[in-house]
Parts: C-alpha cells; structure tokens; sequence
C-alpha cells in the first residue's frame, strides 16, 4: 500500500457541477406534466433572479458552508484522464498498460477526506456560457450559468493505492491535469491546475 499526499493548485476557474435546486427531480417531472408552466410563465411567476439561480451548478458545501469537491470527482477525473492517455499506446506511459481501469480505481485507488475543502483564492462569482447541441430538428442553444472558484485557489487530499505499483500512474494522471481539469467546460481549459507532493 502507498499514499501520497498532495496539495493542487487550480490554474484555471473550477466551475460547480452540483445542482441549485433540492427538488430537481420533482422539478423534471412536473415540467414534462401535461399542465406544467411554461419558462416565460414560470419566470413571470417566481422573477428572473430565482429562475437563474435554481438552474445555476454549484459547489456542494461543507457543514460549516465552505465549497468542497467530493473524493468521487477527484476519482472520476482519475477515470476520464486514464481513458485518454490509454489511447496513446506507443507512448508507453502507465495508463496504456492498465486493463479495465475503471475496475481498478474504483476498488484500488482511494481519495481522502471524503470532502475535500477548497482554500479560495478569492470572491465565488459565476461564469455564463452558451451550450450548443445538435437535434433532430437542427442546432439547439442554451445558456450554462454555474459558480466559479478562482484560479489560484487550492485543495489537499490523500490518495490511497492498495497496489504501490500504481503510484506512476496516479503521478501521470495528476500531471494531466494541467492540460485538462476538474469540473465543468473542462474543453475550454477550465479547472486545470499544477500539483505537488506535500510531506
């Protein structure tokens, strides 16, 4: 068994994944009801400000309200950074060499504590962007509103591996984190960040 200790600096905005609104699911239902409000009814009804700020992600919080990431999303960057460089197969980095890693993070690799604060390197604010999706009946745009933890902000965590031979390879997957982050709009570089061993 190995741990390693490590303390990440973001170098880009991390955007929140987490939904606003505690009755998402009820919410989902009720607007696919036959008789449900339209948006411009509903934002007639409730103002424009409770409209946006239910359908913005968040952070999840801690019991004293301090935004935190879950050792779940650290665990699935492990996932999504590991299926990438698994492509680079004449590279001869770890992650090409690893079979059904999913199975393996999920049972040999672990993350501490289970939430992990952020030490904020500024205010909270929000970032804006449009979604665009292609549909059967042609482009379709949307407006992502979600919190932004600023660059420079940090996290320290732990990260178990029952196999210290996995150590290399939790090495290259936290150094492409520089190239692509944690959160969302991962594509436009946000939530990147740099790391480092702490004793």
């Amino acid at each position: 068994m190995k741990e390693l200790k490590v303390k990440i600096t973001f170098l880009e905005d991390v955007l929140g994944t987490a939904s606003n609104d505690p009755e998402i699911h009820a919410e989902f239902i009720a607007s696919n009801a036959p008789d449900a409000l339209s948006r411009e009814e509903e934002i007639a009804a409730v103002g424009v400000d409770e409209v946006i700020e239910r359908a913005m992600t968040v952070f999840p919080r801690d019991g004293n309200g301090n935004p935190i990431l879950f050792d779940y999303q650290v665990k699935g960057f492990f996932k999504d950074t590991c299926g990438m460089l698994a492509r680079l197969k004449k590279s001869g980095n770890e992650s090409a060499k690893l079979k059904a890693y999913k199975k393996v993070i999920d049972g040999l690799i672990f993350v501490e504590p289970r939430m992990i604060p952020f030490e904020l390197s500024g205010e909270i604010q929000s970032c804006q962007r449009p979604l665009r999706g292609q549909t059967a009946q042609g482009e379709r745009i949307a407006l992502a509103n979600s919190e932004s933890i600023p660059a420079g902000s940090i996290v320290e965590l732990s990260i178990i591996m029952l196999d210290a031979d996995h150590e290399k390879m939790v090495r290259e997957w936290l150094d492409y984190g520089r190239l692509r982050g944690i959160g969302q709009w991962r594509n436009s570089g946000k939530g990147r960040f740099k790391w480092e061993e702490v004793a």
